[in-house]
Order: C-alpha cells, then structure tokens, then sequence
C-alpha cells in the first residue's frame, strides 16, 4: 500500500492536535463548598473572533463548572506549562462538586484580572479574562462564546520590548488522547514567502 493510500475511519471527533487548557471559575459566593473556586480541563477550545477578541469553550452541560460560569457569566482560560500537566489532566477526571481542585493539585487561585468572580491560576504563564456572550447548544456540549477582557502572562515571558514569547512557556497540547509538549520550531506565519534575511532573524538560521 502506497504512503498516502486512505482508508475510512469513520465519523469521529478526529481533529489534533488541539491546545488543552485549564478553565478556572467561581461561583457568586466563593465561600460556599458548591460556589468555591474550580478548574476543569478542557480540550475542545479555540479562537472565534478577533474584533473584539473572542474565543469559545465546548462544554458538557453534566459538569459541574457548566453550572458555574452559566451563573455567573465569566469564565479564564489559563495556557498549560510542562509544570502544570499532571495537574491539567488531574482536573480533567475529578470533579469539582466531590472536591476543591485547586487545593488537590497545590495550585493557587487568584482573582481573575478584569472578572467579579471567577479566578485564575497563578501558576499559569498565560490567564485569559472572559465574559460570556451567547451559549450555542450543540448537543453533548454547550458552546460557551466568551470576550477577552483582560491577557495576564508571567514576566519572564516578555522580552525586552514587551514582546510576549510563548515559545519559552513549554506550552503542552493534546493528541489523541494524549500530551504533548511543544517542540521544534518549523516556521513563521509568512515565512514561505519570506526573504532569507528575515528567515535567519526569525529563526537563527
């Protein structure tokens, strides 16, 4: 069989790789068991819109942070470091109704630039602020649309122009049911049209 032969695999949820991401909320009294500060994990995410900057979260209406962000309207996407990936899948198969999260996994929630109640990991390089603007029911998940309202990023990330660099987040992604983290740098967007001289700055060679 020849390298590029197909064969069918049926219908499936087969795109990958996607970026996996802790989603971070609270209820309106944090202080109360069921309304404390709670992290699920969360696979199926992605940019929507860039004016204003929107992205989207897929949720099953069963969890309990469905609950939460539905009441309060407010939700944080917090990007996935190589540090935080055991704690990322751990809160992808406990549930946040049996058990605080955020103190099972040794992290630390702290209130959310730009939000009333949701909160955002503090070990996180990367926190998005989002407010919620439609709910699109989908079928085995409700698709949460929400504003960025305020982008908090560790300091070690921005070079000396405020430039933010991810690449130095060891950001981890998800494959098929599994992590990955990121590697090699192949590109640039424009690079295939790129001078030489811009390729050798951008990518040092």
């Amino acid at each position: 069989m020849a390298k590029h032969d197909k064969t069918s695999i049926g219908v499936s949820t087969i795109l990958n790789p996607v970026p996996v991401v802790m989603v971070s909320c609270a209820g309106k009294d944090p202080s109360k068991e069921g309304e404390r500060p709670n992290i699920m994990t969360v696979a199926w995410a992605g940019t929507v819109n860039s004016e204003p900057p929107m992205i989207s979260v897929s949720i099953r209406k069963s969890r309990h942070s469905h609950k939460l962000i539905s009441e309060t309207g407010e939700f944080v996407v917090n990007l996935v470091s190589k540090s935080l990936c055991k704690a990322c899948d751990y809160c992808g198969v406990r549930s946040g109704a049996d058990e605080d999260k955020f103190k099972a996994c040794s992290i630390t929630p702290v209130k959310a630039d730009g939000m009333k109640y949701a909160y955002a990991i503090k070990e996180a390089p990367v926190s998005i602020s989002c407010t919620v603007k439609a709910v699109q029911e989908l079928g085995s998940h409700d698709m949460f649309i929400g504003q960025i309202e305020a982008v908090t990023a560790d300091s070690y990330l921005l070079d000396e122009s405020g430039r933010l660099c991810l690449d130095n987040a060891r950001l981890v992604a998800y494959n098929h049911g599994e992590y990955f983290l990121l590697g090699e740098k192949m590109g640039f967007f424009g690079y295939s049209v790129a001078s030489p001289d811009i390729i050798k700055k951008r990518m040092g060679k």
